[in-house]
């Protein structure tokens, strides 16, 4: 097999930090390569400079054997190489084809031939097995389709090497199944794939080889058939992981903490989000929802905490109804929120790291008297927060903005967790964009929380995760709740047809 593109000796900085230092890759033609590690491990950052997103400080690139500077995504897409971002970046209004040929359209005199566009967007679907309906909407069209818009679009430009970004993010297993399948074709006519991912599973399905990177360092590749995620994880952390506790093994006779009954909800453009949802949370019971997101779940989050007003039905925490209830109202009834959005939702990014730790309880005693603050008490808890959650930061003072993704997310972890006075932990994507390390973290504070007697409700599209947390699983799609039954061996089977609807149908 011939080299199809080799970076050497790549080093990237930005202030205060080392993303790359002194990297090597080579990856063959035909290989599907997977490059793994923690966040700020800068597999990110490598994949960019390969792009042209980023300009390496120091080190080269080779394309095909041929030594090439790369120093824009245009100049990349002329070299062949093709990125498909986590989130799309498809126009919503256009069709699929008019997303795919966007820029290098075929033209008839002065006019796009959109005849011509789609009978080649048709062309090139069937010839790699890439199935989309050109002539629809990319609002009309599901997940599975954009992301298969976006492979064909890069294709479509000539792309024989394939950056691809955490694309199984928001796929069920059964669309992530297809996209295996695909990328297998791909592979066979030659092109290459680099696979970006989180999901060790997955990684050890499609690829040929592992790269694993460490605090911007390549510290080993393997092949990924002589592997398993547990050495991988080892390699990406630098120590042992940690099994997680059991599942706190709920009985099914313990009293109801969080019940919700025949909830509809409506989304921010008035159309009904949940759609007469039922649910039941006990007391040390992990229940998992699952589902491909834009189904609902966060607004059946935000009623719940208060952030959206249900528009039917009751949420009743401990017998007392709490759907007419204020956010802050809802919180000192016993509710802690970890939103799906860190960003937008969980912390607000130009306040200081200690005022976000102390945003839910700096009104109570003891770290207010009267009217003042009592900054002294404050920071020493948020000190006590930051050191037991293990969030890197600067500083207390350190505007929240300057933290990484993860975090971020330790942030918003420790101030809604920390306090151990939460009876329902309603929790939206814990650990998205998160490592290992930090993920570990998380999972396994959620079920040391429902051991101690409280009620967790997990929100998640990672199907693993869900899997191995819950008690109880339930899955929505198109905004109805559906219980799938409580974890076994055939959970992975119930749960993957409901979160396509077939189940349903089939009633």
């Amino acid at each position: 097999m011939s080299e199809a593109v080799a970076m050497l000796n790549i080093t990237k900085t930005f202030p205060g930090v080392v993303a790359n230092r002194d990297v090597s890759l080579t990856v063959e033609q035909g290989e599907i390569r997977a490059i793994v590690g923690e966040n700020g491990a800068g597999k990110t950052t490598l994949m960019k400079i390969l792009y042209g997103l980023e300009r390496a400080d120091s080190g080269s690139i080779r394309v095909k054997g041929q030594e090439v500077k790369i120093p824009s995504a245009r100049v990349a897409i002329a070299l062949g190489i093709g990125m498909v971002h986590q989130h799309f970046k498809l126009v919503p209004s256009y069709t699929l084809a008019q997303n795919i040929v966007l820029g290098v359209e075929p033209r008839r005199g002065l006019f796009v031939d959109q005849k011509r566009a789609l009978r080649e967007v048709n062309e090139l679907s069937a010839r790699y097995g890439l199935t989309v309906n050109g002539e629809k909407t990319v609002t009309d069209a599901s997940v599975g389709e954009q992301q298969r818009a976006e492979i064909l679009k890069a294709l479509y430009r000539g792309a024989d090497i394939l950056i691809l970004d955490e694309p199984t993010s928001v796929l069920t297993d059964m669309e992530t199944e297809e996209l295996f399948a695909m990328l297998r074709r791909l592979a066979e006519d030659g092109k290459t794939i680099l696979f970006i991912s989180h999901k060790l599973r997955e990684v050890l399905a499609v690829s040929d080889r592992t790269t694993v990177m460490r605090g911007g360092r390549v510290v080993g590749t393997v092949k990924t058939a002589e592997t398993s995620d547990r050495e991988l994880a080892e390699m990406m952390i630098g120590r042992e992981t940690v099994d997680l506790p059991l599942r706190a093994q709920c009985a099914e006779d313990e009293q109801p903490i969080l019940e919700v009954e025949h909830l509809d909800v409506y989304d921010a453009r008035g159309i009904l989000a949940v759609r007469d949802a039922n649910l039941t949370v006990r007391c040390g019971e992990v229940v998992g929802i699952a589902g491909v997101e834009g189904n609902g779940q966060t607004e059946l989050a935000e009623a719940i905490t208060g952030l959206r007003p249900a528009a039917r039905g009751r949420i009743t925490l401990k017998e007392r109804e709490i759907q007419n209830l204020s956010t802050r109202q809802i919180r000192e009834a016993g509710v802690a929120h970890i939103p799906a959005d860190r960003n937008s939702m969980g912390v607000a990014l130009e306040a200081q790291v200690w005022e976000n730790l102390s945003a839910i309880n700096y009104y109570t005693a003891p770290y207010s008297r009267l009217i003042a603050l009592s900054l002294g008490r404050i920071l020493s808890y948020a000190q006590e927060m930051v050191a037991r959650f293990g969030v890197q930061t600067p500083g207390l003072r350190s505007p929240t903005r300057n933290l990484s993704g993860g975090n971020v997310q330790r942030l918003v972890v420790a101030r809604e967790l920390g306090s151990e006075r939460a009876q329902v932990v309603v929790a939206a994507q814990p650990t998205r964009g998160i490592d290992i390390a930090g993920t570990e973290a998380i999972r396994r504070m959620l079920v040391e929380y429902a051991k101690r007697g409280a009620g967790v409700l997990l929100i998640s599209a990672d199907l693993d995760e869900v899997l191995a947390l819950s008690d109880r699983v339930m899955v929505m799609y198109e905004g109805r709740l559906t219980e799938a039954g409580r974890v076994d061996e055939t959970i992975r089977e119930r749960v993957g047809r409901l979160m396509t609807g077939a189940e349903l149908r089939d009633l």
